[in-house]
């Protein structure tokens, strides 16, 4: 069965087993005093990030002696849900799941969510939704009030090697795609290195939805899906986005964009020292700081010149509380959730990834104790994504499936990689394909 099957007959799933896990839920004896409440946490995490995800549990279970959280990594995002998929179909799905953004929409319209504000209602625990950061708690409102819990919350940032700009006669990167270009074939054109920027694999993101969030394109209509599922993806008519497409065909063409070779990560190629600029996530933090040999920095996203760049958007993933468990794992679920709400946890979790905390008292407890000061790269995503007034096209995507129209535009891109596509071309047949998959996702959900 294929993941996007899965996802698609989610809904009808669960309907047919939600009764059996609630009463397996309402049968599962209470635990014995001395021991703990085991509470399962899927989450998608791997590598540095993994670790640090492990050391946050191992922090929480340690801070009390009630609940044992037990974290489990499934994979990717794609994978982890599609695990979670699997095991609610029988009875055996997690009481938390990290889903990404881009899974908001199943996860919402699933039938097998229990609302985060809802829970820690429940359960006793008072959280102050409106000291969230606008940003990134907008993303994951539904009547006010988040249907999950942010979590790890990112933006993508501009990465460079300050001593290969140096060498080429740069201090920095410039602020607009002109200027950038013209330092990119410099750093090439010099020898010095033959390598002037790294393609992320999550190029889509960084490159393509953030650029027309920064520049208020549209990428979809009624408000990029957040006004209703009747949306569909236009961002083939924006002049500036397939201008942007054409500007990185271009790159590649001239070797001064590179894909990572087999066996390589594009991060490694930033880390490594071959590649002098990566766009990617501020989450790299973790792996750059810990893996370059070399002075680096970052910076703001680029632009275009004579525009006023708006803010970028959000990635990352949030956390989930799922339907079928019994009340003493959902008051074990709630007390972590509300630990990692807390400031202390946020001030902790941003130093150790790079994540945007998700709290103002987390940023400004930051903001006192000079954090930012000492590591000014740190607060580029917060003061990006806080970046102007956000519009009906910088504010995120609600799009349903939208990981299976993100991979269909991604399909269509690498054709224009191997020359047999232009970038007009693979844009119009990825909003064609794309809106194919939406409306699926109305039928399927007609009504909610």
């Amino acid at each position: 069965m294929t993941i996007g099957f899965a996802i698609r007959n989610m809904p009808r799933a669960i309907a047919r087993i939600l009764a059996t896990s609630l009463v397996a839920g309402a049968m599962a004896l209470p635990a014995a005093a001395q021991d703990r409440v085991k509470v399962e946490w899927w989450f998608a995490h791997g590598g540095r990030l993994g670790e640090i995800v492990q050391e946050l549990v191992t922090n929480f279970n340690n801070s009390q002696d009630k609940y044992q959280v037990v974290a489990v990594h499934k994979g990717n995002y794609e994978e982890n849900m599609a695990a979670m998929v699997a095991a609610y179909r029988v009875g055996q799905q997690p009481t938390i799941i990290q889903a990404a953004e881009r899974g908001f929409m199943t996860m919402l319209n699933s039938g097998a969510i229990v609302p985060v504000p809802e829970l820690l209602e429940q359960q006793g625990h008072d959280v102050d939704w409106d000291d969230f950061i606008a940003p990134v708690s907008g993303f994951y409102l539904v009547d006010g009030v988040p249907a999950a819990l942010p979590f790890n919350s990112s933006t993508p940032i501009f990465w460079y090697n300050r001593d290969k700009f140096k060498e080429a006669g740069f201090e920095a990167p410039g602020e607009t795609w002109q200027e950038v270009e013209k330092q990119l074939y410099a750093i090439k054109e010099k020898g010095i290195s033959n390598c002037s920027m790294a393609l992320a694999n999550d190029f889509f993101w960084s490159l393509i939805e953030n650029y027309a969030a920064i520049h208020d394109q549209p990428y979809g209509t009624l408000a990029n899906g957040f006004d209703g599922l009747g949306t569909e993806f236009i961002f083939n008519k924006s002049p500036l986005l397939v201008g942007q497409l054409e500007r990185l065909s271009k790159w590649m063409d001239d070797g001064v964009l590179q894909l990572a070779g087999q066996g390589l990560a594009p991060e490694q190629l930033f880390t490594s020292g071959t590649c002098a600029t990566y766009v990617a996530s501020t989450a790299a933090h973790a792996a750059i700081s810990s893996g370059a040999q070399f002075d680096w920095s970052a910076a703001f996203l680029p632009h275009e010149e004579g525009v006023e760049p708006k803010n970028s958007t959000i990635g990352g993933g949030g956390l989930w509380v799922l339907k079928g468990k019994s009340d003493d794992e959902y008051a074990g679920a709630a007390a972590f959730i509300d630990f990692i709400a807390s400031p202390e946890t946020q001030v902790w979790w941003s130093k150790q990834t790079g994540y945007v905390p998700v709290t103002n008292a987390a940023y400004d407890e930051l903001k006192s104790e000079g954090y930012f000061e000492e590591n000014p790269t740190r607060e580029i995503a917060i003061l990006q994504l806080t970046r102007g007034e956000p519009t009906e096209s910088s504010r995120g995507f609600r799009f349903g499936n939208h990981n299976q129209s993100m991979q269909i535009l991604v399909e269509e891109i690498q054709g224009v990689w191997t020359g047999q596509k232009s970038p007009q071309e693979a844009l119009d047949n990825a909003a064609r394909r794309g809106n194919e998959i939406l409306r699926q996702y109305e039928q399927l959900h007609a009504g909610q």
